[in-house]
């Protein structure tokens, strides 16, 4: 009886790998697109990142010149080789959607408060380079470059026309979700430009309520799919959560993931969902981590049909350009 059970239990993990091997899946022969986040930037030192991180006083050597989610760094990502850009933005008091990072104006400008509780311009008085230190606060290298840089998304849309942009809502504001598609309806040129919204959930529904043609996730919902595919994915179903939608994997999680690679994607692709590869997690970091070392671009499988999120493009793009 002991070896009837020994035999059958040794049949069926035989059955769950061969199920869910990705080499018996077709090879990926699609082509990885990139997602600049917040454009060409400086990036800084993750360790013991918290929401109240002022991330301007940690940035890394070198120093570059491009400033996140201003126009020359949206410009410099795509000449650099994005598919996709990723911005942020604010609702502004006077109406238009602010394009910055931060819930506050403290860390980064010399301004004070909410971002949210200043007119557009206003904000276009401050300098979005002022904060920046690598040296605790002894140099200031990007002061008095960022003056006047903190663009409105009409300008975004208007001057990098070329380009496709992911808008990251700060909020939980479902107004933010209505505010984008009145931008949308009075410009109907631009709505091309904007592939995605991710974010708050409540403006992330709501854009997605109202165009539904946009690629949405929300973090509740990603977090949902990825647990139920660990769940019972090696069965082959696809859970209801990972079905048409927008999922973003870590890359140091992707190798637990039920047939990783080939099998894997052949799954979401039949269910309509997009994958973005990031940065590895970690407990605590509450911030979206890139693919940012040539160690994790060398972990993006070659011919990768999916998106690398990537907070250094121009060092990210040649090598995953290489590999397909």
């Amino acid at each position: 009886m002991f070896r009837k059970i020994l035999l059958g239990a040794a049949i069926f993990i035989a059955a769950v790998y061969l199920w869910n091997a990705s080499w018996l899946a077709p090879a990926q022969t699609g082509e990885t697109r990139l997602i600049a986040h917040r454009g060409t930037h400086q990036n800084f030192d993750r360790t013991n990142l918290t929401n109240d991180t002022c991330t301007a006083t940690r940035i890394l050597e070198p120093i570059v010149p491009e400033i996140e989610n201003t126009l020359v760094s949206m410009r410099s990502a795509f000449a650099a080789g994005a598919d996709l850009v990723e911005l942020d933005v604010h609702p502004t008091t006077d109406g238009k959607f602010a394009v910055f990072h931060d819930w506050t104006l403290d860390c980064r400008t010399e301004g004070t408060g909410e971002t949210r509780s200043h007119d557009m311009a206003y904000l276009k008085t401050l300098d979005v380079g002022y904060g920046y230190t690598a040296d605790g606060g002894q140099t200031f290298p990007l002061r008095g470059t960022g003056i006047g840089l903190m663009p409105e998304l009409s300008e975004v849309m208007a001057g990098v026309p070329e380009g496709k942009f992911i808008v990251n809502f700060k909020s939980k504001e479902a107004r933010e979700g209505d505010m984008l598609k009145a931008f949308v309806d009075a410009n109907p040129q631009w709505a091309p430009m904007i592939w995605g919204v991710y974010g708050g959930d409540p403006p992330t529904n709501r854009s997605s309520e109202l165009m539904p043609e946009l690629a949405a996730w929300t973090r509740g919902g990603l977090v949902s799919c990825l647990l139920q595919y660990e769940g019972y994915g090696w069965t082959g179903i696809v859970p209801e959560a990972c079905r048409n939608t927008t999922i973003m994997v870590p890359i140091n999680f992707a190798g637990w993931l039920w047939g990783w690679p080939n099998r894997f994607m052949q799954r979401m692709q039949d269910a309509g969902t997009n994958v973005i590869l990031i940065g590895s997690y970690s407990a605590g970091d509450p911030g979206t981590s890139g693919i940012d070392t040539l160690e994790e671009a060398q972990a993006v499988p070659a011919h990768f049909p999916g998106f690398v999120w990537t907070n250094e493009i121009t060092t990210i793009a040649p090598i995953i350009r290489d590999q397909n």
